[in-house]
């Protein structure tokens, strides 16, 4: 039996509307490597080791699986829904379609509502799952605030239906955050984005706090269990850098625990998966603090290392993944 940690212990952060969430949840992307079952069995271990947070997607194939185990969990009177905060995402093939497609993760998922829902990519360029690096979609097209506010009108609707109680964004640029938020009518609570020791994004990690938007970092490992598609040569490992493995020795855990740490103690959400290790995951944030000198230490590591690069969304005439991400300040078009 995994052990408990009390989901009261586990220290929380505030959202605009100043609810208190957990500081960390569980992912539950098994990529190309892990299947729905094996997630799902995680998920269930994870309910009953005192995880209160569950960050899932449609497009991660997983979630009618999930949703058995989170109706078990309740029906066995390991928690109730009102204790679990569920975030999950529009797929890029319904952004016109997003109330059919929260619809279906409600099912999926068996929970009612959902707590937190994204807009999964900020535009809607389809490419199948597990498909891979080369492919493209001859429909791709470059982000467009308009398709976007549409998408987003749709989930401020799904508010006002109370079948979502937040509404997130995700893989955004301060250029794109920059054209949206002030169209926007309920502001988002949070945005989700890759955020690890080499890729630390401070810019707009800080756009995001002074807009009153929470960080939620996705990949706090630097993944090294991610996509065969997404791994490049010149790909930096974060835990195998000698200030994290130095770090690790001296509190006496492994580097990935100290990723952790850290993204806990800048202020984000971190959703790591993992089949094995959730508990001590989640242990890690209610003891043994980094000192302010190992925070310092860790904020000198920023290598610009982004391991998720997004090239199967590339339309026709973008020059390569760099424009996806607007590093010049501007949108690409």
């Amino acid at each position: 039996m995994a052990e408990f940690i009390n989901p009261a212990i586990v220290p929380k952060v505030t959202l605009p509307s100043g609810e208190e969430v957990p500081c960390m949840g569980m992912g539950t992307f098994g990529s190309d490597r892990v299947s729905p079952e094996d997630v799902s069995v995680a998920v269930a271990g994870a309910i009953r080791s005192g995880y209160r947070m569950f960050d899932c997607a449609a497009c991660y194939g997983n979630e009618d699986q999930i949703g058995k185990v989170f109706k078990e969990a309740m029906d066995e009177g390991v928690v109730e829904r009102k204790e679990l905060f569920i975030m999950t995402k529009v797929w890029n093939d319904m952004h016109r379609k997003v109330e059919e497609a929260c619809t279906k993760s409600i099912q999926d998922l068996q929970c009612d509502y959902v707590d937190l829902y994204f807009i999964h990519w900020p535009f809607p360029n389809y490419h199948a799952p597990f498909c891979d690096v080369d492919s493209r979609n001859p429909d791709s097209r470059p982000f467009s605030v308009e398709e976007f506010m549409d998408t987003y009108r749709q989930c401020e609707e799904l508010v006002e239906k109370g079948k979502i109680r937040y509404i997130g964004i995700s893989n955004m640029t301060i250029p794109k955050l920059e054209a949206v938020l002030p169209l926007m009518k309920i502001k988002p609570a949070a945005c989700e984005l890759e955020l690890h020791p080499c890729f630390q994004q401070q810019e707009q990690f800080d756009y995001l706090v002074a807009h009153n938007i929470q960080p939620v970092g996705y990949m706090p490992l630097g993944s090294p269990r991610r996509p065969e598609r997404d791994i490049c040569p010149e790909d930096v490992a974060d835990m195998q850098t000698p200030e994290m493995q130095e770090i690790a020795k001296a509190h006496d855990v492994h580097p990935a625990l100290i990723a952790l740490k850290w993204a806990h103690q800048r202020g984000e959400i971190s959703i790591p998966f993992s089949v094995h290790n959730y508990t001590s995951n989640l242990k890690c944030v209610t003891e043994d603090p980094l000192t302010e000198e190992e925070m310092a230490k860790i904020g000198t590591l920023e290598k610009g290392n982004r391991l998720v690069k997004g090239q199967v969304f590339l339309w026709e005439g973008a020059k390569d993944w760099h424009d996806l991400w607007d590093e010049e300040g501007f949108i690409v078009k």
